[in-house]
């Protein structure tokens, strides 16, 4: 041989390419596993819910409820309208953690709990002191201390603004279904720390979407959980690209190393 020797360090092609088939049969046999359980349960949630089911989110009174009813907390904002007493308004004020807001004239004025309603017959009271028979409507500019929530397939998840009158059906506009989304099986969770005052219920939304039945059109409640979950085919699709990222991760990362599998460093090192 000539003066110098070439000895390659790299691991032998063969071996790279057992281990490239062994972890190709593995991600074959899940996903086997999954697209069979799949087809078998589905999403997991009966798209025809029962009366009682529906009834632990429907009742009587839950039909009138709107955002008059809506109790304000901080840091909730609400808007004043009194064309008799300008100092107060067109006055936005957003609610201290003391529970207060502070108006011209009148000073520190405390409304946590109460609802607009309850808050307009307030100031008019303070404001009689000042004015004859002022009359002052409150509603709610910015509800940010109540919350729901939306999870699973759709464009924008997340926590969403309570207003005291927010239906399923506007909840999922605000989220935008994604296209994989199984609209007829989307499931909201009334969460509650005692067990026996926790509801589940399975919707069919593609109902309301495409018949305009609204029966199901749930009232929602501050804290209300709603999960979108995915077609059979879309949660297939979802798991071959849970399964093919880090191959395709491992791929990218040796053509950048500037070589193929088979490829192995090459160092040059004198004879004896």
């Amino acid at each position: 041989m000539d003066g110098n020797t070439h000895r390659s360090v790299g691991a032998p092609a063969g071996a790279l390419t057992g281990n490239r088939n062994s972890r190709t049969k593995r991600g074959c046999a899940a996903l086997a596993v999954l697209f069979l359980s799949g087809i078998v349960t589905g999403t997991g949630c009966s798209s025809t819910p029962n009366d009682r089911e529906v009834n632990a989110f429907i009742h009587d009174w839950e039909a009138n409820v709107s955002a008059a009813e809506y109790r304000v907390q901080p840091p909730d904002s609400i808007e004043i309208s009194s064309p008799q007493s300008p100092e107060v308004d067109g006055e936005i004020q957003t609610i201290r953690q003391d529970g207060k807001i502070s108006l011209r004239l009148l000073g520190d004025v405390q409304v946590a709990g109460l609802t607009p309603a309850e808050i307009a017959l307030k100031l008019e009271s303070l404001l009689a002191t000042y004015y004859e028979a002022p009359q002052v409507n409150v509603r709610l500019a910015d509800g940010m201390s109540k919350k729901y929530y939306v999870f699973g397939q759709v464009e924008q998840p997340g926590a969403f603004p309570y207003s005291g009158r927010d239906t399923l059906i506007t909840a999922l506009a605000k989220a935008r279904l994604r296209f994989i989304a199984a609209e007829d099986k989307i499931t909201v969770i009334r969460p509650s720390q005692h067990e026996d005052k926790r509801s589940v219920v399975c919707v069919n939304a593609k109902r309301m979407i495409e018949d305009g039945k609204m029966d199901q059109n749930l009232l929602l409640q501050e804290g209300d959980i709603i999960y979108v979950p995915p077609t059979p085919l879309g949660k297939l699709g979802l798991a071959i690209a849970e399964l093919t990222f880090p191959l395709g991760q491992a791929s990218q990362s040796v053509m950048v190393s500037g070589g193929g599998m088979g490829a192995g460093r090459v160092v040059s090192s004198a004879a004896p």
